[in-house]
């Protein structure tokens, strides 16, 4: 079992996380979001690692705050986070605001067939 630290106390809950495409890895913040059904990556972040979103023949239905938008999913070449590694691992593709501290979203098709854990007095995430 592998314990990683977060800050209780303030916002939400950052994981540090790394993607790696066809140019190479890139070390992200992401927000654990148990309401988020499929994992985001800021686009711009997808596009320095050469994946191109336009290309993506897979589309799905995202719900925001306002809208319901078609965004494209891309397959990241290997996802890791809290321990775990995902390989041809899918996540959206869209574009987050500049003045964004996070680079996107770790949603439940991550931690789907794994216990998860959060101890918020120790500041501690498992995932088994």
């Amino acid at each position: 079992m592998s314990r990683h630290p977060f800050n209780p106390r303030s916002g939400p809950i950052l994981v540090k996380t790394e993607i790696t495409g066809p140019f190479g890895s890139v070390v992200l913040k992401l927000v654990l979001d148990t309401g988020a059904t499929t994992s985001l990556i800021n686009l711009a972040t997808l596009l320095s690692l050469a994946f191109d979103p336009d290309q993506s023949a897979q589309r799905i239905p995202m719900t925001t705050g306002s809208t319901i938008e078609i965004v494209p999913l891309v397959v990241l070449t290997r996802l890791s986070a809290l321990g775990q590694h995902r390989f041809g691992f899918p996540v959206i593709a869209h574009a987050l605001p500049a003045s964004s501290a996070v680079d996107g979203l770790l949603g439940l098709d991550y931690l789907r067939g794994q216990v998860l854990r959060i101890d918020f007095p120790a500041g501690l995430i498992d995932l088994t």
